[in-house]
């Protein structure tokens, strides 16, 4: 179900700081246009953690109506208590949505048994597709391909992983082990097309928001084994995804979209709007 570019979709926020939804609004059909297979809403480049339980739900809402069902749309749902992530589910309409994306607990560090006990309570409390996400270099705690496979093959539900370790070797291994009706998808937009040739079948992926069309191509060309095509791709926006992380994300990306005229430049505190060495570097990419 999830193969392909999906996308993580940003928060725009107006200058007064309240969430802008005709900006959110026309990412959605850029990034649609452009190619993309499926949405993310409130993931890591939603500014998720600076956002209110209402601001949350009312986006997702934005997304599912605003979409009307041209693509799957998954929505994450993180937290560091498993508790919490129950409390959440029941909160959103999660009957509307395609899957979820949820990502290892952060910031208490558990043991590998931890994070299978945390995902087997989430799998067995829905029926909904559920997306693993592993990034250690913001949790932590990276999520071993064993917990990962162990996972996958005792639910069905569990279909997918983001694996944003950025460890070849580990995706690798995630590939070799997986049951057919799992996908190891990159975390790591600059990465794909590595990715694809070991085996991985798409992303979830930051850059989809400013360069959807040459980016998902880019993907398109990596899992038909095309490679030339997709090496062309790749090399042509390296840099450019390169510097959308220079500076943390979602900086660069918002950046890019205002310079695209899609969105003001604007993020919540404690993050901040890209310097001017960074937009001096976008301007010569």
């Amino acid at each position: 179900m999830f193969e392909g570019t999906g996308v993580a979709l940003v928060t725009p926020f107006t200058n007064d700081n309240a969430v802008d939804y005709t900006a959110l609004g026309k990412i959605i059909d850029n990034v649609i246009e452009g190619g993309v297979q499926f949405l993310v809403a409130l993931g890591t480049t939603a500014e998720t953690p600076t956002l209110s339980k209402a601001e949350k739900k009312q986006i997702l809402n934005f997304v599912l109506d605003h979409n009307k069902g041209r693509v799957p749309v998954v929505v994450g749902i993180g937290e560091n208590s498993t508790q919490a992530l129950l409390d959440t589910m029941a909160e959103y309409p999660m009957d509307k949505v395609q899957g979820i994306l949820s990502v290892v607990p952060y910031y208490n560090k558990p043991l590998q048994e931890g994070i299978y006990q945390h995902f087997k309570t989430l799998a067995s409390a829905t029926d909904l597709p559920v997306i693993l996400y592993n990034v250690p270099g913001r949790t932590v705690t990276n999520m071993l391909p064993d917990t990962a496979i162990r996972l996958a093959n005792e639910f069905k539900n569990i279909v997918a992983i983001k694996e944003a370790s950025g460890n070849i070797p580990q995706c690798m291994e995630l590939v070799a082990k997986a049951p057919a009706h799992f996908t190891v998808l990159s975390g790591d937009d600059n990465l794909v097309v590595a990715q694809a040739a070991i085996g991985m079948k798409g992303v979830i992926s930051v850059a989809a928001n400013c360069y959807a069309k040459d980016f998902c191509a880019m993907v398109q060309h990596s899992l038909k084994n095309e490679m030339e095509e997709a090496r062309k791709l790749h090399y042509q926006l390296l840099r450019r995804i390169d510097l959308l992380f220079a500076e943390g994300n979602p900086t660069g990306v918002k950046y890019v979209l205002y310079s695209q005229g899609v969105c003001e430049n604007i993020l919540r505190l404690p993050l901040v709007p890209a310097t001017e060495a960074l937009q001096k570097a976008f301007a010569s990419a």
